[in-house]
């Protein structure tokens, strides 16, 4: 029902006509050095083989994660088009209205996104079947470095070690990918569109689209119906999801305090341009959902730091021995705890 073809003409609009240039260093390279030293860290097994990383602009960004929001989207609009069908002879109209709009809604968001984000280890949670691709997007590469005033090179690898943290995550732990895909899957079951009669029993009163999208765009999951089973399959995709980002914002500093001499200057920058964004950006961005993405950051890194600081990295990787070793969205406050609990589980396996 989606016009995904529809969608990528906006989204290419959406993200502009930025050139992607030249970023003046080997990628290639950048991330084979940065896997070593991740490796070195963690512990984690590499992945075989490595994905090779891909530059791309900012069009070809939203295509890609169009591609896996689709896969997201789909089953719901088509759950959609089967409440619409016994609208009678509005079906035909209201089918192509809502497409349509779907379709807007998706494009605008990628669109705007494809201008902020700055790397990203794609991979399909619902396709399986589908290869990893890592990305880096050059023109907010580019732009990014230049706002900042940081040191070119050692800004890339420091994006590097964080995309590549993801790489040896999902390669290194054999059940992540298939643990995150199965709660989303639950997730989507338990979606139901309706669609009400509007004022005295007049036209259908659709959902509104903006809500479908922003439930399932990559970081914004959210409950477009809250009941109890959605909210408690959303706080483990949430908790999971923080200690995914977490962990990969702590081995990039962690890393990055041993082969970045300028590390305190590229944290300090980031911090600066996060905090000087203006009215405008701060209220789009907090419309779009953008700010729960930074706070899922920001609580899941404060979680890896305290365990790290009090067990090591030994005690935090016992987050990836089975899907039940992963914290409580409670826990990742209180990281104490978790590591009380995570102590007892691994236990009877160590005996």
């Amino acid at each position: 029902m989606v016009d995904w073809s529809l969608a990528r003409q906006i989204a290419r609009f959406a993200a502009g006509n930025a050139s992607q240039g030249e970023l003046g260093a080997d990628l290639g390279e950048l991330s084979r050095q940065s896997a070593e030293h991740v490796a070195a860290y963690t512990s984690l097994a590499p992945p075989d083989p490595m994905p090779a990383p891909e530059l791309v602009d900012r069009a070809a960004w939203a295509e890609i994660n169009l591609d896996t929001l689709a896969s997201l989207l789909d089953p719901v609009a088509e759950r959609l088009e089967g409440r619409m069908s016994g609208a009678g002879p509005l079906a035909g109209p209201l089918r192509a209205a809502a497409g349509a709009t779907l379709a807007a809604e998706a494009g605008l968001v990628l669109g705007y996104m494809s201008q902020r984000v700055l790397g990203q280890y794609e991979l399909s949670l619902l396709q399986p079947e589908l290869e990893p691709r890592l990305l880096f997007v050059g023109p907010n590469l580019a732009r990014t470095t230049s706002e900042l005033g940081v040191e070119r090179a050692s800004f890339l690898h420091w994006v590097a070690l964080h995309e590549l943290t993801h790489v040896f995550q999902f390669s290194g732990v054999p059940w992540l990918r298939e643990h995150l895909g199965r709660l989303l899957r639950d997730y989507l079951a338990t979606v139901d569109v309706r669609i009400e009669r509007g004022a005295a029993g007049g036209l259908p009163s659709l959902p509104d689209p903006r809500k479908l999208v922003e439930n399932f765009r990559e970081g914004g999951l959210a409950a477009l119906v809250q009941s109890h089973e959605q909210r408690r399959i959303m706080d483990r995709v949430q908790a999971a999801m923080a200690v995914i980002e977490g962990y990969s914002e702590h081995v990039m500093d962690a890393v990055g305090e041993r082969v970045l001499s300028d590390l305190p200057q590229l944290r300090a920058a980031m911090e600066r341009r996060r905090r000087s964004r203006s009215a405008p950006e701060r209220v789009l961005i907090r419309l779009l959902g953008l700010d729960a993405k930074l706070r899922q950051y920001e609580v899941g890194k404060r979680f890896c730091d305290a365990v790290v600081a009090e067990a090591g990295i030994d005690g935090l990787n016992r987050v990836w021995a089975q899907p039940r070793a992963l914290p409580s969205l409670r826990e990742l406050e209180r990281p104490s705890a978790w590591l009380e609990r995570s102590g007892r589980d691994a236990a009877p396996a160590a005996a």
